[in-house]
């Protein structure tokens, strides 16, 4: 069975949503090292069922809410979601 094994939300201010997501759910954000406007969040202990994910600045390339679905073939995932009247965004 396939599953949401990722999450990225694009925010407009990351430091206000860091301090947002912290103080309300208590998840841990720390930015990603490097040049790329990155905060890894870590939403619960590794024991315990849900998903962890991302903050990521909010563009016009990234409006809304990513999902990232783990699936055993790319290829037939994506065969089965046009068949399914699907549409693909973006190349792999």
């Amino acid at each position: 069975m396939s599953r949401v094994i990722h999450f990225e939300v694009p925010v407009d201010d990351p430091e206000r949503a860091k301090k947002f997501y912290t103080d309300v759910f208590g998840w841990k954000i720390s930015k990603m090292p490097g040049p790329m406007d990155y905060w890894l969040v870590t939403s619960g202990p590794d024991s315990q069922p849900g998903i962890n994910g991302a903050l990521t600045r909010r563009s016009a390339l990234n409006p809304g809410t990513v999902n990232t679905i783990g699936v055993e073939s790319l290829e037939s995932a994506v065969e089965a979601v046009t068949k399914a009247g699907g549409k693909t965004l973006m190349d792999k």
